[in-house]
């Protein structure tokens, strides 16, 4: 299952609902590395340099254990690099910055709570005031089309209406980075691709930066400006791929030339890195 969760710390954005500027975000020279239990030192990421124009949509793609996630971690402010900076509109990273988004894949809904409930739950968090709370717990709810299953149990929805009422969780806090380490995962594939359409809607009317992780090269392909390709570990930025798709665009894209012509040089290009992957040759 999927859901979504947004760091306290994002939650004074002050950028409206709709029409909000993304950040601008640049990551320079960025290294992690982990320590085993036997004391050995293992590169996770990097050095990897990545700069997200603002309202830009980038997503990367990668073999397992290339370190993706763990660039979520850092990007979203949640875990700093060993080496490296990262900075949002010029301003260094000191935790999570204001305006940072994140949706994960793992379940983090309490079911015990309505779908407005589970919304509300970070503004609550902040001693909104009632009617401010209310206002923008119920656009968001609107926002995503789930206005009449506000006081339903997550039990109740299907799964791309519970992955919609994660977004809302996150969109309430009124992010301009937006970060979604493979947010449809758990989905089946004609609900991927009506979700995708939906976060094409966000996109554009929140104006946000958005940074999808995903395993899917349809997903990439259909969905962004550009598409960053990542080694085997440690993760590296191998190249990034402009898709020429105007804006204003849906999944009907996937049925052009164009889009195969890009899945086919994303697959090329990924398929010896999965291979490295597979046989723990990196």
């Amino acid at each position: 299952m999927t859901t979504s969760i947004t760091p306290a710390a994002a939650t004074s954005a002050t950028a409206s609902t709709t029409g909000s500027r993304g950040l601008r975000i640049d990551a320079k020279n960025l290294v992690r590395r982990y320590t085993r239990a036997d004391g050995t030192v293992l590169q996770a990421l990097g050095p990897l340099d990545l700069s997200l124009e603002p309202g830009e949509f980038f997503s990367i793609v990668g073999p397992s254990g290339c370190g993706k996630s763990t660039m979520i971690d850092i990007l979203s402010g949640l875990a700093p690099p060993d080496e490296g900076s990262v900075s949002a509109d010029g301003v260094p990273y000191r935790g999570v910055p204001d305006g940072v988004g994140l949706v994960l894949q793992e379940d983090a809904s309490f079911p015990w709570l309505s779908v407005r409930d589970n919304v509300a739950f970070g503004l609550k968090r902040l001693a909104r005031r009632p009617d401010d709370l209310a206002e923008r717990v119920d656009h968001a709810i609107d926002f995503m089309g789930l206005a009449d299953f506000a006081h339903a149990r997550p039990s109740q929805l299907s799964g791309g209406m519970r992955q919609r009422m994660c977004i809302a969780r996150t969109l309430v806090l009124r992010p301009r980075f937006l970060l979604l380490d493979e947010p449809f995962g758990a989905l089946d594939q004609q609900t991927r691709l009506l979700m995708g359409d939906e976060l094409l809607r966000i996109w554009r009317e929140t104006g946000a930066t958005v940074l999808l992780i995903t395993h899917s090269l349809d997903e990439a392909a259909m969905l962004s400006d550009r598409v960053g390709i990542m080694s085997a570990r440690p993760g590296r930025l191998l190249e990034v791929l402009p898709t020429g798709w105007q804006r204003e665009r849906d999944s009907t894209v996937a049925s052009s030339a164009a889009f195969g012509a890009l899945t086919a040089h994303l697959w090329e290009q990924l398929r010896g890195e999965s291979m490295k992957s597979m046989r723990g040759n990196v």
